[in-house]
């Protein structure tokens, strides 16, 4: 069987190596992805994101057993983040979803950034891909601890979860300047710690005195507790699972999940026109030394960035050499 035929049968280890061979940027990659492309479209991607240490892979593992219980497939991507001086990523998060590795209903790959920014690895949407051919009825999309601005997370997902732990300082004031609009459901997560109800309560305060969004949905605020205090941990992330449930069937009745599909292939057609033109382009001038010539122009103040770009843009745009 060909590559495109065994992953839409669910083969896990032609998966993941197409995914990594994605993650390697191997010229092969990139027709076996086109010819997936046809199978994709119908998973329901659930984004989860929020500061280090806040327990995301915690809750990642929890809602994988929550959406088996009703009988969904699941596929979950892990992004860790990339050390800047080995290069190396430790990818420890699948550590905590051990307990589903013997679940042929449950398939978890661990990404490294790789050096992106944004919160996700480069090739977090080809992997997306890659598992809705794979036909998961739920993708879960875990990104590495992230900032104010670090939100490549709406491109992909349906829906996004934001998880916030007391004790971080001034949560609410960190949120404002990115993560507070792209939350759909909130989970306040290590609820028995103190300042928990502090938390919920100026978040709370926060979203009613924001006006209501266009669509009609205000993000649900889901207070989970002890891992160690099972039957409470487990009724709680089951609400969070229902919670995430009930805006993916919001999206459709309102038409706002057509809006976020578009918006998501808006975002693939510019990435892939971005490694169609800007990387060959790249390629050559590195080749020829020219890249070379142009950043020492730069760095003695002979030239700016932008007459150098102008000019590379303008001969391949005129050569045809794009």
């Amino acid at each position: 069987m060909d590559t495109t035929t065994k992953i839409c049968a669910g083969d896990v280890r032609t998966a993941s190596r197409l995914i990594r061979d994605l993650e390697d940027k191997l010229p092969q990659a990139r027709p076996r992805l086109k010819n997936l492309f046809v199978h994709t479209g119908k998973s329901f991607i659930v984004g989860i994101t929020g500061s280090p240490g806040a327990g995301k892979s915690t809750l990642t593992d929890a809602l994988i057993a929550e959406f088996r219980k009703h009988d969904k497939t699941v596929g979950v991507l892990a992004v860790d983040p990339t050390s800047p001086f080995t290069g190396g990523a430790i990818l420890g998060d699948r550590v905590r979803m051990l307990r589903h590795a013997e679940d042929d209903g449950v398939f978890v790959r661990s990404l490294a950034t790789r050096g992106a920014l944004g919160g996700l690895s480069q090739a977090a949407g080809d992997a997306i891909h890659v598992l809705e051919a794979m036909g998961k009825d739920v993708i879960i999309v875990e990104t590495v601890g992230i900032g104010q601005q670090e939100l490549d997370i709406i491109n992909h997902a349906h829906s996004v979860i934001v998880v916030l732990v007391p004790g971080m300082g001034d949560e609410i004031q960190t949120m404002k300047a990115g993560i507070m609009e792209i939350a759909d459901v909130f989970a306040v997560n290590k609820a028995d710690r103190p300042g928990a109800k502090q938390l919920q309560t100026e978040l709370a305060a926060l979203l009613s005195a924001t006006p209501l969004a266009e669509n009609g949905w205000r993000p649900p605020i889901v207070s989970i507790g002890n891992l160690y205090e099972p039957e409470g941990f487990a009724a709680k992330t089951a609400e969070l699972a229902r919670k995430v449930l009930e805006h993916h069937d919001h999206l459709i009745v309102s038409g706002q999940l057509a809006q976020r599909m578009e918006r998501k292939a808006l975002m693939e057609v510019t990435d892939a026109l971005k490694t169609s033109i800007l990387e060959p382009v790249l390629a050559r001038l590195i080749a020829s030394g020219e890249l070379s010539k142009m950043t020492d122009r730069v760095k003695n103040r002979e030239s700016d960035p932008y007459t150098e770009a102008e000019a590379v843009a303008k001969r391949f745009m005129k050569s045809g050499g794009l």
